[in-house]
This record gives structure tokens, sequence and C-alpha cells, in this order.
């Protein structure tokens, strides 16, 4: 009986370690999910308007869906400060923008693109990134 709940129990640690791999794809999509958690790499950059400078082309941004299901965190590579708490709306199928959005500050994301262009109190955030 001991050995039956042993195989039985590894058995079920397989199949959760098999679906939590498979739930993590670079095919999420940040709209239609409850949870989301995806990195996106490329090119960033901040500016704090006085002597903070940072730029790469090889960073990435960690973004996730916090618990309110409207917003979203979003932790930068190279000590860039993150964003957290940023509020979006769906855009059509696939895409959110960020509310209160303009043509010269916007955040919009999809499964496969983020990008950024968010200024606030002189501060500068800049991505332009894929998964």
């Amino acid at each position: 009986m001991k050995k039956a709940i042993k195989i039985l129990g590894v058995m079920m640690l397989l199949l959760f370690t098999a679906l939590s791999f498979s739930s993590c794809s670079k095919d999420d999509d940040p709209v239609n999910n409850e949870f989301f958690a995806g990195t996106y790499k490329g090119k960033i950059s901040y500016n704090d308007g006085g002597s903070t400078s940072i730029s790469t082309d090889n960073g990435s941004v960690f973004v996730t869906k916090i618990a309110s299901g409207t917003k979203y965190n979003f932790a930068f590579s190279n000590s860039i400060p993150d964003l957290n708490g940023i509020e979006f709306n769906q855009e059509g199928d696939h895409t959110l923008v960020m509310i209160g959005s303009t043509a010269t500050s916007y955040i919009r994301i999809d499964n496969n693109t983020l990008k950024i262009l968010f200024a606030k109190d002189g501060k500068t955030w800049t991505a332009n990134c894929t998964r």
C-alpha cells in the first residue's frame, strides 16, 4: 500500500511539473490569462531628468499581472527602476493599452511585443522588446 501511495505521489508531482512548464509558454496572452508573467527582451532605457541615464540594446522587462486583473508590474533589468500598478484596458483581441495613454506617454503589450514610452515626474522609461 505504501508503495502504491509513493508511486501515485510521484506521478502527481510529474503531472504538476509538466503542467507548470506548459502554462508558461511564450504564446501566453497577457489579455486572456487570469495570471500572467513573461519576460520581454530588447532595447530599454531610463532617464531621471538629472544625472542618471541608462540605455541598453540587450535589456529585459519582466511583466506580471497583479491580483486586480487590470494592473501590471514591470521589472526592468540594468538597475532601471520598476513601474508598478499600471492599469490597462483591452484593445482588440490580444492587446493591452495603458489607461491614459497619449502619443507621448504609453505602454502597449501583447503576447509578442512590449512598447513603452512612459514619463512621470520628469523621469522617462522606454522599451522596445519582444518575447
